[in-house]
């Protein structure tokens, strides 16, 4: 089950620099972590997780398996990409595939890198991006609703459920219409699969990456920071990275990587922090599985029920799930491992209405 974050933004914003950071760092990962595959266009890296190394050390592990996250280059937008002008159509498609959006914004002066609307303005880039994604939303919407409208004047199962579905689509083109994004929808809880199946592109999460020059790389700077506010105002997410830095250091060895980023002020890579940052976007949670031949990080959306977090090991511990043996991450490195925990009485049985807690080290039983 893979997670996936699409990066977009518009040309010449540092959006490949940074994408080649990424799948340098899935190289330099594969030496260790078979799993992470590298395509053309997607990189597939290791979630760092610090509490990996503490469980695998009480554990006796012999090996050590992060939970990864894939991120997808998307073809870079142009303005009237919803129209199809430049590779609007592949980008439209290849953005449908993804879970969120990681936006690069460009928030750095270079007259060497000219910028495709000729200014430095990321409020501006954003709505560009922003605009064509409302557009491209705006026409699917139109498209569906003579044909719902048609089966809404049944009276059954099938006329009642496009009735629902005529009202979510009501709410999402009002906004769209005002220039706003659909994620700003309200919905009841029982709506959001309906909603989601609308496969809306401004209903994706998102998350804007400033792209700063090196010197920026700590502090962020005056660009940065209104794409920072204006993130905060559309409760979105925004972090500081500079691409360039990330280019250089995605092909150090680990200690030669921590020496340069003590140099200039950093204290961890912008990577690390963009992975970090996609995970918590996508609302996921770790919970781990903790033995003599691996330590590892398994990933659920938020509110996973135990049942299902069983499946994503293997579908025959979700069919023949019993109960799950569950510690606590603190639990288990305060009590020294999993026979301390057992002892100290901090080993829970579980049943299938647990929701998985993040930094859960989970047991499954099952009858085959």
């Amino acid at each position: 089950m893979g997670f996936k974050c699409g990066i977009v933004g518009l040309p010449n914003v540092g959006k490949s620099t940074l994408f080649n950071a990424l799948t340098e760092t899935a190289a330099a990962q594969a030496a260790n972590y078979p799993f992470c595959t590298i395509e053309p266009n997607v990189g597939e890296v290791a979630v760092p997780d610090s509490r990996l190394q503490k469980l695998s050390a009480l554990a006796k592990s012999a090996a050590i398996v992060p939970t990864r996250l894939t991120f997808v280059d998307i073809a870079g937008l142009v303005r009237g990409a919803s129209k199809g002008e430049g590779l609007g159509n592949q980008f439209l498609a290849n953005i449908r595939e993804v879970d969120a959006i990681a936006h690069v914004v460009r928030c750095f002066e270079d007259t060497d890198v000219t910028h495709v609307e000729g200014r430095i303005d990321p409020i501006a880039d954003i709505e560009t991006v922003e605009t064509e994604l409302m557009l491209a939303d705006l026409e699917s919407l139109e498209r569906r609703i003579e044909g719902l409208e048609r089966k809404s004047r049944g009276t059954d199962q099938e006329a009642k459920e496009a009735r629902q579905t005529l009202d979510l689509i009501d709410r999402a083109l009002a906004l769209l219409r005002e220039g706003k994004p659909a994620r700003l929808t309200q919905r009841k809880p029982e709506e959001e699969k309906p909603f989601r199946m609308l496969g809306l592109l401004t209903a994706l999460p998102v998350l804007y990456v400033c792209n700063v020059d090196e010197d920026s790389a700590s502090t962020g700077n005056d660009f940065s920071k209104r794409v920072q506010a204006r993130a905060h105002e559309e409760g979105a997410a925004a972090i500081v990275i500079s691409a360039k830095i990330e280019a250089e250091i995605a092909v150090l060895s680990a200690h030669e990587r921590e020496d340069y980023l003590a140099a200039i002020g950093l204290k961890e890579a912008g990577l690390d922090r963009l992975i970090a940052a996609g995970y918590a976007l996508l609302d996921l949670v770790t919970f781990f599985t903790a033995g003599p031949k691996e330590t590892r990080a398994w990933t659920v959306t938020r509110g996973t029920k135990a049942p299902q977090a069983a499946g994503v090991i293997h579908s025959d511990f979700e069919r023949g799930f019993i109960r799950a043996e569950t510690i606590s991450y603190d639990d288990y490195v305060a009590c020294g491992g999993e026979a301390g925990a057992r002892e100290a009485g901090k080993m829970r049985l579980e049943g299938k209405d647990y929701i998985v807690q993040d930094g859960d080290v989970m047991h499954f039983r099952f009858s085959p």
